[in-house]
């Protein structure tokens, strides 16, 4: 079979592909074709540097032999089954990952996306409560199916008319750009005080949950300070409200710890997990305590689709907890966490144009700013850095209309990798503020 060209492929494209993607609309290259660790490669053979693991879900890196060895057994015994019964993998599945998750959480639902899962988690929590509103920070991202577009405040609502109602937002821990202009820790956590006002003020007397990532990836890779979540976790008790983590971009080991609630002691009603939770194939889960669920089936409740549950899904689902816990995938997070913001940190030493550096583990980012005092965000700075390093082989992502660059390198990523993006950075920095405004600043 002939190989297909870049030109013909686009030109399909353009008569036949849908083009409503997050950060690109235009039929342009790369189209990728192959991807082996922290690399992909387009079908001119040119080859990059993936520091956004795919859609944040080849964290474990591209095609890794544990996972697509389990797919290939899948593919010879059972790929899918009714999801009104049971089957083995599901189970086993189910089992594993309530051995990670944090204590308590060991009734899990898988579905296809993390959309679904939030959407699930959403539905459960309203049903348990009895409630309808839920609320979410102002930078936070869930997806964008109906439900979870609703909750997602970090951007694309535009043109959707009227969200579906119950929808609150509450002001996100963005301690950088404090929107209460306060500092922590002498602001004793006045974003959650003034949330919770103004929830109370608008609640017809039924809240149900609070959902919040618990590090804000797509939002700007925003870490709220020590002790919010605890803190959030106490004012929703108090409401009666379930707290709701969803740590699809920060859980299963990409933060240095298995979950990032970990790391603040906090064990929540549910959390939800995708994004790398398959390897590579999509699967996503909402896990909760046996408590929840019983009172919520014994209420009629059926969350399903057509593939829920299916074998082969959940076969990756096991491979994947494989390598996370086999290879010990949070010390790899962060062993490369260190390495890499170690490199960020020294670049903000060089460049005044980097106001922050900010995110643990494989998931790291910087601010970029038009100068350190009045903390202007330079949006036009961080589109050129983006396109320079993206012509020269290294892939990452833009968020908050290109002043904050994040950074997810797979946990198959060398020294020699790290290194090199790094470089290309200085590179990129270097050469687009020359071109700017003259020579940086040393």
């Amino acid at each position: 079979m002939a190989k297909d060209s870049e030109a013909d492929l686009l030109t399909r494209a353009r008569q036949y592909s849908f083009r409503a993607r997050m950060d690109k609309c235009e039929i342009a290259g790369p189209v990728f074709v192959s991807g082996q660790g922290s690399e992909v490669e387009d079908v001119t053979g040119k080859r990059w540097l993936d520091f956004n693991s795919g859609q944040m879900c080849a964290a474990l890196g591209h095609n890794h032999p544990t996972v697509t060895a389990a797919i290939k057994q899948a593919c010879d015994t059972l790929i899918h089954a009714h999801s009104s019964y049971f089957n083995v993998q599901e189970i086993r599945l189910a089992e594993r990952l309530a051995g990670v998750m944090p204590a308590g959480l060991q009734k899990s639902l898988f579905l296809q996306s993390g959309s679904d899962a939030n959407e699930a988690a959403v539905m459960i929590a309203r049903r348990y409560t009895g409630g309808y509103e839920v609320a979410s920070p102002h930078v936070s991202f869930h997806g964008m199916s109906d439900t979870a577009r609703s909750l997602t405040f970090a951007g694309w609502h535009g043109g959707h008319g009227p969200l579906p109602a119950g929808s609150y937002a509450m002001v996100a821990p963005y301690c950088y750009r404090c929107p209460l202009r306060q500092t922590f820790p002498a602001c004793n956590f006045a974003c959650l005080d003034t949330s919770f006002e103004l929830i109370d003020a608008q609640s017809t007397g039924r809240p149900a949950a609070v959902m919040t990532e618990p590090l804000f990836s797509a939002g700007g890779v925003i870490e709220p300070p020590p002790g919010w979540l605890k803190r959030l976790q106490e004012l929703c008790r108090e409401r009666g409200m379930l707290l709701i983590l969803d740590e699809e971009q920060t859980g299963l080991g990409k933060l240095g710890t298995m979950f990032a609630c970990d790391a603040e002691g906090v064990v929540p009603d549910m959390i939800t997990v995708a994004k790398h939770f398959g390897g590579g194939i999509s699967i996503s889960a909402v896990t909760t305590t046996a408590a929840i669920e019983e009172k919520v089936v014994a209420s009629g409740f059926i969350n399903t689709h057509s593939h829920s549950n299916d074998p082969l899904a959940c076969a990756a689902g096991i491979a994947s907890l494989d390598v996370i816990e086999g290879e010990d995938m949070p010390a790899k997070a962060r062993a490369i966490g260190a390495r890499f913001k170690g490199h960020l940190d020294a670049l903000a030493q060089r460049y005044e144009a980097i106001g922050d550096v900010r995110g643990r583990g494989l998931l790291l980012g910087i601010e970029l700013v038009e100068d350190r005092h009045s903390r202007k965000p330079a949006h036009a700075l961080g589109q050129a850095v983006s396109r320079y390093c993206f012509e020269r082989g290294l892939i990452f992502s833009q968020r908050r209309q290109g002043s904050v660059l994040r950074f997810v390198p797979p946990m198959s990523t060398t020294d020699e990798q790290l290194d090199r993006a790094a470089q290309l950075l200085d590179d990129a920095f270097r050469t687009t503020l020359a071109n700017q405004c003259g020579k940086p600043k040393a």
